[in-house]
C-alpha cells in the first residue's frame, strides 16, 4: 500500500497513459502525463496560445480540462483500465499565468466500489496554486 493509501495497478504506466493522448485534446492542449508517483498522478501542460483566452492568460476552462484529464486518466488506472467519466467537477481559479506551463497533480480522496473523488491541484512554474479542481 502506497503513502496515498493505495497501489497503482500492475501495468499502470506513463507511456501508456501519454500514447492514449494521440489525436484527442489531451495532444491539442500539449497535456503530457509526468510522474505517477506514490498515492499520485502528474500532467503538464502549456501555457501559450493553445491555451490562452483572448486577454492573454490561461483560459479556465483549459484548467479544468487538465484536471478532467488528471481525474479521469487516474480513475481508470484503478478502475482496471475500464472507461471512467466525470460525474462533476469545479474548480476554482486562483491566479492568472501567461506564459510558461502549469503541473496539474491528481490525489485520491475517495476510491469506491462505484465512485471515485480526485483532487487536482494545478500550480505555475514558480509552485503557486492557479486552480483547485
Amino acid at each position: 500500500m502506497s503513502e496515498g493509501g493505495f497501489s497503482w495497478p500492475e501495468g499502470a504506466s506513463l507511456d501508456a497513459l501519454n500514447a492514449r493522448s494521440a489525436g484527442t485534446l489531451m495532444q491539442a492542449l500539449g497535456i503530457e502525463f509526468t510522474e505517477l508517483g506514490d498515492g499520485y498522478l502528474r500532467a503538464t501542460m502549456p501555457v501559450d496560445a493553445r491555451t490562452h483566452q483572448p486577454y492573454g492568460l490561461l483560459h479556465g476552462g483549459a484548467s479544468v480540462a487538465l484536471a478532467e484529464t488528471l481525474g479521469s486518466s487516474a480513475g481508470m488506472m484503478m478502475a482496471g483500465g475500464n472507461a471512467v467519466v466525470g460525474l462533476e467537477i469545479n474548480a476554482n481559479h486562483l491566479r492568472a499565468v501567461r506564459s510558461g506551463r502549469v503541473t496539474g497533480t491528481a490525489r485520491p480522496l475517495h476510491i469506491g466500489r462505484s465512485t471515485q473523488v480526485w483532487e487536482v491541484r494545478v500550480v505555475d512554474d514558480a509552485g503557486k496554486p492557479v486552480c483547485i479542481s
